[in-house]
């Protein structure tokens, strides 16, 4: 397929101010970067500490020069260093002490610091203004990320109760055991899975993926488990960190061994630079592989820990896909067809059944990456991050 270049174009349209019940005491404005060189992704959270908004706008300013080049959950637009960002439909009102949250990519040349003069409805936050540091970019990615401390959560990440709930920490010596084992599904190269005691997302140890480029290359890490038991909805959460922005070629990190296509596999991964899901069977993809397509989706971030969780709905087939806390909407099937997302999807109307799963590396061209995972749960009950 053609690769899609991921620059977007920034709307300029302007946007008429929602109807105005005047925040009393201002707003607090979350804003958590996550940078690369050259770009970088926000997760902004706006709470109302005033009264009930029945429209929200919020506003600020950048000091560098970064700019807006794609958003979800919000419609921003910008005009010099200045930003709008006005609430969808559907989180379009702010009860008092509520948020709402939202996200953007943008690109930047110089420098990227934390924006200011954050102000909803015209009324300037009184509250905190709470930025997360993004950081020093660097110009390539690390190959070993320094070993962190171990976080709050317990190992295992807070799944208590799930067919699967495993940080890893039972793990003896650098080759999987007990609960996992290592697997090349079609041919085995130079990809290599091993279990790493120097860098964790929470506890001591993680699984280190040396993902590498070509078809014979695959390596995985694969439960010893049979899940078909989780149902009817099944709920998939991990932390991934990797090192190499997801390529335009199409790759995967998850694959789920399938009974309703005959074992053949359901696969989370990339193309075009984004995330997406693939089923093998038929190759189908979601979202699809147009530029609107993979505009409704993000890419993985690179060099930090991120979340990613998945609801698969045995019964009807139904996706839903989260990267944090976004409900990512390229990532969404329920049955009802949507344009530029999931007319490939929709062609096979037999519903999921996995059986494994596994994480790990394939590429099909280019693409070599070096991944982590920690704290994976598979249950039929909610998992959050």
């Amino acid at each position: 397929m053609a690769a899609f270049a991921a620059a977007g174009l920034l709307l300029v349209a302007l946007v008429t101010a929602p109807s105005s019940n005047a925040a009393d005491s201002g707003c607090r404005v979350d804003y958590t970067v996550n940078q690369w060189t050259g770009g970088y992704t926000a997760a902004v959270k706006v709470t109302n500490l005033g009264s009930a908004l029945t429209g929200w706008r919020l506003t600020w300013t950048y000091g560098g020069d970064q700019k807006v080049v794609s958003a979800w959950n919000a419609t921003v637009t910008q005009s010099g260093q200045n930003v709008t960002a006005v609430g969808s439909g559907w989180n379009g009102n702010l009860a008092t002490g509520g948020s709402a949250e939202f996200g953007l990519q943008g690109s930047y040349q110089s420098s990227n610091p934390t924006p200011s003069g954050f102000a909803l409805n015209g009324v300037t936050c009184n509250g905190t203004v709470t930025p997360t540091d993004p950081g020093t970019p660097t110009t390539t990615p690390p190959t070993s990320p320094t070993a962190s401390a171990p976080t709050t959560p317990p190992p295992g990440g807070g799944c208590g109760g799930a067919l699967i709930c495993d940080g890893f920490e039972d793990q003896s010596g650098s080759t999987p055991s007990g609960n996992w084992k290592l697997e090349a599904p079609d041919c085995q190269g130079t990809g290599k899975v091993s279990v790493d005691s120097s860098v964790a997302r929470s506890g001591s140890k993680s699984v280190r993926v040396d993902g590498k480029a070509g078809y014979c290359n695959h390596a995985f890490l694969a439960t010893t488990k049979d899940i078909s038991s989780v149902g009817p909805v099944m709920w998939v959460r991990m932390w991934v960190r990797h090192t190499t922005a997801l390529p335009a070629a199409h790759v995967s990190f998850v694959s789920m061994p399938d009974s309703s296509q005959g074992g053949k596999t359901l696969r989370v991964g990339g193309q075009n630079s984004a995330l997406q899901w693939n089923r093998e069977i038929d190759d189908a993809t979601l979202p699809a592989q147009s530029p609107n397509g993979v505009a409704q989706s993000r890419p993985l971030p690179t060099g930090s820990w991120q979340c990613l969780r998945f609801r698969i709905d045995t019964s009807n087939g139904n996706l839903d896909t989260w990267l944090g806390s976004e409900q990512v909407p390229g990532l969404h099937a329920d049955g009802v067809p949507t344009g530029d997302i999931d007319q490939q999807w929709l062609s096979r109307t037999t519903a999921p059944r996995p059986t494994g799963l596994r994480l790990g590396w394939e590429s099909y061209g280019v693409g070599d990456d070096t991944l982590w995972f920690d704290d994976v749960a598979v249950s039929r009950s909610e998992i959050t991050c």
